[in-house]
């Protein structure tokens, strides 16, 4: 997994990760379009992440089916730290 979250090189996955543990972002969520404006790459792409790290079940999408908004599921974030805490 943790390659998974690594790659690309950049970080990106991590930077989103991030990004949505901030209070007001945790709060409201983000979707595909403010992850590829902040991240300044195209909607595709910033989809590519999002879904990844949804299918690791680190984030949950809700809301609409056609713009789903993505918040961090905090206890399988701290499920994988305690795992990489560890040693895993």
């Amino acid at each position: 997994m943790d390659d998974m979250l690594r790659t690309p090189a950049d970080g990106t996955r991590l930077r989103i990760l991030a990004w949505l543990g901030e209070p007001d972002t945790a709060e409201r969520g983000l979707t595909a379009d403010d992850v590829a404006a902040r991240l300044g790459v195209p909607r595709p792409t910033a989809l590519t992440h999002l879904r990844l790290l949804t299918s690791l079940g680190l984030l949950h999408p809700t809301g609409q089916d056609d713009t789903p908004r993505y918040r961090r599921d905090e206890i399988r974030l701290a499920e994988v730290t305690q795992l990489f805490e560890k040693g895993w």
